[in-house]
């Protein structure tokens, strides 16, 4: 599924654009990702574009939605193109496996999700196999690399978990996606871009 944000859009959002951004098409569809966490992030990207290697895509985790949902938007800021993908929080982030964020943490130990900005690093072969490291950006999520906090695949992420179960595992606050799905992300997402994460307000179920 492709979504469609529209330049004008962005001006709404009261952005001054990046050039990569300015060429965002000029009709689109009703976004499936929430128009304040759009606005947010691109406020994070502007922000951060100084250490930014590459500025053509940008990734953003809705942790408002619940697990079910695919709620990891890949943006591309040239044309306004935005696939969605299933991800998993941090069991810290959910102590009752409810399949929704209830907080953050930026603790080592606290197995949980945090918020604010990430820089895309290298790719390593980790136990979840292939995987990319992070680079906290913000205050809320500087210790991310003492954390381990990456993007890699693990089982408990897939269409089949949301049918058979109603929502995703849990990781140890990564960004855990499904199989199927971690090329595309690393690929798209490659070192030196950036990811950002925030839960602006409840969703309906």
């Amino acid at each position: 599924m492709l979504t469609m944000f529209s330049r004008r859009q962005m001006l709404v959002a009261g952005l001054a654009l990046a050039p990569a951004a300015r060429a965002f098409a000029a009709t689109s569809v009703e976004p499936s990702l929430d128009p304040v966490l759009l606005r947010r992030a691109l406020e994070a990207f502007e922000r951060h574009r100084g250490v930014l290697k590459h500025r053509d895509y940008i990734g953003i985790a809705d942790f408002s939605a619940p697990s079910r949902r695919p709620r990891f938007h890949l943006l591309n800021l040239a044309d306004g193109r935005s696939s969605p993908f299933l991800v998993a929080h941090g069991r810290g982030s959910d102590p009752d496996h409810s399949g929704w964020v209830e907080r953050f943490s930026n603790a080592p130990g606290s197995a949980a999700s945090s918020e604010g900005a990430y820089l895309t690093g290298d790719i390593y072969q980790g136990k979840h196999g292939r995987s990319r490291r992070l680079t906290g950006l913000d205050a809320e999520n500087n210790n991310a690399e003492v954390r381990g906090i990456v993007v890699h695949a693990a089982w408990y992420v897939s269409p089949a978990m949301v049918h058979d179960h109603g929502k995703l595992g849990r990781s140890e606050g990564c960004f855990a996606f499904s199989d199927a799905d971690l090329e595309p992300v690393l690929e798209k997402l490659g070192a030196g871009r950036l990811i950002y994460a925030e839960k602006i307000a409840s969703h309906s179920a």
